[in-house]
């Protein structure tokens, strides 16, 4: 660089013309990786450092020498990985032993390839922004990757969209009741991206989706431009006409401020309707994604087609994606009609990207001290998720009883309803492991002082130890938020760590009269362990076995502007809120985590949060999908939601089982809480509706059986079986079917569930995880993979019963019920009796089984059933432990290797490995069932062909 500034000086000084020069910044070599100054872009410097053989960490700084805050998300450090480093022409290229990056000297662009050259990322976008938030400077950045790939993409979080491949989609990563941003993206090549940073980000599109008059031409009914025509009904009769030129109900705020001043507000209405009709057009032709943000019933048609029939809770709105073609010339009719109970409504839109922009991998945050990034390069797309988790922790392995049953509902309203039911499914015989007592449990005046309502609760040790009794375990349900009143409010207050403007503005919640709260602010340290030492004796001491981490996103205040809400999650000690926006939930359960790890050492802890984050799978938590609804749309779109939080690397995922929110048409019976105060719905519904309700509870159920965590759990109206199913009726009988088979299945489940410990595996898995050459599997969003075995399709459509199956290419497959076996690469036609869901077992699976019991350990040296399914080759792994301590950790477990020869018939049974554990059954009995075709799994639970005793030593049994 100093020769060629001399250079440049010397002709300058005789006045000779500046020829063209072939610049090439520098770079240097670090302990780690090594630095880049580019001598033009975006980016003023570039490292790189080897964090593993298959991944480096990229950082693009606008500052040479910036240094950026400490990740959250990371905890994995540089290895002390061999690696070189060669400069050829104006790029510099890191070598590991399983990739090479490679940096422009020019630009600062970067590409990473196979050690064989083939490169499989290369940069084709970049974008960094100075931006100021608080008075001080950040930056906004965007990076994008593979202009024109056809390269599939999964994961980014769990998502409410019915998203599967995001290759030309556009997510949001913004936490919200029902949304989880988890920036990580795996590829179906085996390549993927973990994007560090802790605010508002996307992948896709960049630009924000903006109000529909933003980029489209409107014209409202009558033809005359520039808005929609919006008619306002109340009781049936028209109320006013009026031009809106978009529809903007997003807000409480917009609400107040936008609803027609001709007509009372919006709360004290009843029986309203609001149509908006007209057309809307485009100079950019193509297809243009839009949004609609809705609660409530909303109703919407595009060019005569309805593209979506929509309702949800009046608090809780959610977006729904839709598409709309354009052409010059043509506008399309629009029409959306809404019936508000005080819910929320607004349509946003999008011009179309440039198509390599739009099939591409691109990521973006709107606030960020740097570009800050990990490439994961993996020979599958479970070893990709395996460096997900190198970076951010391991996934510890959950008690075993988490994979039972957990009954649940919102609420319990005194401890004898929760004892009454786990006797109520003991005395029937049902399986159930986890009984869950939700919020309200304190003084109606008392959330967050950690307090029993003693009228309700006298004995909350007892209630625990009872349930203990009963074999069963209990977890409780704890929040971030306190009242301003309560000694804990203020004794975080004093200390700094309760976000108090809230508090200040005078908001107040839904309970009682309303009461002023916020959130505790869970960055520093110290206001952790203060959260969890307020937890410990009021709760902890009293012997809970799970906690249920809820409303981590956090939602302080629902339905507010973006700009507001920001302003109520900070500041914390990295700067405003807008810094760590999407951070709360790993920081609140590694408080709950660290201090229950100084109590009880050694023993599996189980945390249940309402979002996620990367990295808080080593918390020892798991997440649900939030607060979704009792709609066939919304329980389709949890197949995508489940399989896409698996795919972000999180395997531990559930769901409320019906929804938690019904419509009140759906409300009959004896009904229990509602989580705000509204009135519940007539107790005498009309017969259909009721049909409709059970069938959808019972597909969902039939769902829940087969997914990570199995738990029923809702509002109002009360989700015990003996609540949902009439006595002796078709629907309890298959309701009690799956939920024997779950247990029965338990020696699988958990076999699988250890994987993901030993071998970053994933219960939930995308069919491409296991079929990444088949075409076929990478677009499929209503399927999945239950472990490796099992291929589950849910029934998602009222009164469906039959559905297409597509079954993967390169395996056969049995159907479970019939046995009938059938080969793959095509789509079937599949019968779904209301009793029973479509499944499928991949020949060559081996399917150990145990017998049907109440709990899962009740029956612990109980002789097992090795179900074989010939066909093909395959292996299985059978774990066992203790189930509650972590001495797995330490080699105090079971693994015996099985292994299937089809050409020679013979299944091994192989030594046990491991160590073993405190109350290992050292020799047991297995039972092998051969299964050919034409033999129904559903229908020979306890049949076998031959029996061999088992002490630990090999053992081969022959067809």
């Amino acid at each position: 660089m100093k020769i060629r500034a001399i250079n440049i000086a010397c002709l300058l000084l005789t006045g000779a013309t500046l020829p063209t020069l072939a610049l090439a910044g520098t770079y240097q070599q670090t302990a780690s990786g090594i630095t880049v100054a580019p001598d033009t872009g975006a980016a003023k410097e570039v490292r790189l450092e080897v964090m593993a053989d298959n991944i480096v960490h990229v950082v693009k700084v606008d500052q040479a020498g910036k240094q950026l805050t400490p990740s959250l998300m990371t905890i994995a450090k540089p290895c002390a990985c061999r690696f070189d480093v060669k400069r050829s022409g104006d790029a510099v290229a890191l070598t590991t032993a399983r990739m090479v990056a490679t940096v422009s000297l020019k630009d600062g662009r970067v590409q990473f390839a196979d050690k064989g050259g083939a490169v499989f990322l290369k940069q084709d976008a970049e974008d960094i922004q100075p931006v100021t938030v608080g008075g001080k400077p950040y930056l906004a950045v965007k990076q994008g990757f593979n202009h024109g790939t056809k390269d599939a993409f999964y994961g980014t979080g769990q998502h409410q969209n019915g998203q599967m491949n995001l290759n030309g989609e556009d997510v949001d990563l913004l936490q919200h009741n029902m949304d989880i941003a988890i920036p990580f993206v795996v590829s179906d090549k085996n390549y993927g991206i973990l994007w560090d940073n802790n605010g508002i980000s996307r992948f896709g599109d960049a630009r924000p989706y903006g109000p529909i008059d933003r980029d489209l031409k409107l014209t409202d009914a009558d033809g005359k431009p520039g808005a929609l025509t919006a008619r306002y009904y109340i009781g049936g009769k028209l109320a006013l006409t009026r031009r809106e030129e978009r529809i903007n109900y997003q807000y409480l705020k917009d609400v107040a401020e936008f609803w027609p001043k001709e007509l009372k507000p919006l709360k004290e209405l009843k029986d309203v309707k609001v149509v908006w009709e007209g057309k809307l057009a485009s100079d950019k032709p193509g297809v243009h994604k839009m949004k609609l943000y809705s609660s409530d019933y909303a109703t919407l048609t595009v060019n005569g087609k309805q593209v979506m029939d929509v309702w949800r809770q009046g608090w809780n709105p959610w977006y729904h994606n839709f598409e709309v073609s354009f052409a010059p010339g043509k506008p399309v009719d629009f029409k959306l009609e809404w019936k508000p109970e005080g819910g929320m409504v607004y349509v946003a839109h999008n011009d179309p990207l440039p198509q390599p922009e739009r099939h591409s991998l691109q990521l973006s945050s709107e606030i960020a001290e740097g570009l800050n990034y990990y490439v994961v390069r993996g020979t599958s797309i479970d070893n990709v998720i395996g460096g997900y988790r190198l970076l951010t922790g391991a996934q510890p392995l959950m008690p075993k009883w988490a994979y039972g049953f957990w009954q649940s509902r919102q609420r319990y309203e005194t401890q004898e309803q929760l004892l009454d039911t786990v006797r109520t499914y003991r005395k029937n015989g049902w399986p159930l492991d986890n009984i869950v007592q939700d919020w309200f449990y304190w003084p109606e005046n008392g959330w967050g002082s950690h307090d029993w309502d003693k009228a309700r609760f006298p004995d909350p040790k007892g209630m625990v130890d009872e349930v203990h009794r009963l074999n069963a375990k209990i977890m409780l349900s704890v929040w971030g938020k306190f009242y301003a009143n309560t000694d804990n409010y203020k004794e975080l207050a004093a200390k700094g760590h309760m976000w108090t403007k809230n508090v200040e503005d005078g908001a107040l919640d839904w309970v009682g009269p309303g009461y002023k709260n916020s959130h505790y602010s869970p960055y520093a340290a110290e206001a952790r362990d203060i959260y969890y030492r307020q937890m410990k004796t009021k709760l902890v001491d009293l012997g809970f076995d799970a906690w249920w981490l809820d409303n981590t996103e956090p939602d302080v205040l629902s339905n507010t502007r973006l700009a507001d809400f920001k302003q109520l999650i900070g500041p914390t000690i990295y700067g405003p809120g807008e810094i760590t926006f999407n951070s709360y939930s790993l920081l609140q359960t590694q408080a709950v985590y660290d201090g229950l790890k100084r109590d009880q050492p050694n023993k599996r802890q189980f945390l249940l949060s309402r979002s996620g984050f990367p990295g808080i799978q080593r918390n020892y938590a798991a997440i649900w999908s939030g607060d979704t609804v009792g709609r066939w749309n919304n329980l389709y779109d949890q197949i995508s939601a489940g399989v896409s939080a698996s795919m972000s690397g999180i395997p531990n995922w559930t769901h409320d089982i019906g929804g938690y929110a019904q419509e009140t048409r759906f409300q009959s019976g004896e009904l229990g809480s509602a989580q705000e105060n509204r009135g519940l719905g007539n107790a005498q519904v009309k017969a259909e509706d009721l049909k409709e309700w059970r069938e959808l509870n019972l597909r969902w159920w039939q769902f829940g059986a087969f997914t990570p965590l199995f738990r029923s759990h809702g509002e109002v109206v009360k989700r015990e079986i003996h609540m949902l199913a009439p006595e002796n009726s078709p629907m309890r009988d298959s309701m009690v079917w799956y939920l024997k088979l779950r247990y029965r299945l338990m020696p699988y489940i958990y076999a699988t569930a250890s994987s993901t410990y030993f071998d970053a595996g994933s219960i939930m898995r995308g069919l491409v995880m296991d079929f990444p050459n088949d075409p076929g599997a990478k677009d499929v969003r209503d399927q999945y993979l239950f472990g490796h075995a099992f291929l589950v399709a849910p029934v998602h459509e009222y009164g469906a019963r039959e559905r297409g199956v597509y079954l993967p290419a390169g395996a056969q497959w049995y159907d479970y019920y019939t046995g009938e076996r059938l080969q793959g690469g095509r789509k079937v036609t599949a019968q779904a009796p209301e009793q029973r869901m479509p499944l499928y077992v991949k020949a060559g699976a081996i399917v150990p089984m145990g017998p049907v019991t109440q709990y899962v350990d009740e029956k612990p040296d109980a002789p097992l059933t090795l179900k074989v399914y010939t066909g093909a080759d395959g292996t299985f792994g059978l774990y066992e432990d203790d189930g509650v301590s972590e001495d797995y950790q330490r080699g105090a477990y079971s693994r015996i290797p099985l292994a299937w020869n089809e050409r020679t018939g013979t299944l091994t049974i192989g030594a046990r490995e491991g160590k073993g554990y405190r109350g290992m059954v050292g020799k047991r009995t297995f039972r092998v069932q051969f299964v050919k075709p034409g033999v129904s799994s559903a229908d020979t639970f306890d049949a076998a062909d031959k029996e061999v005793t088992y002490d630990g030593k090999a053992v081969t049994v022959k067809l």
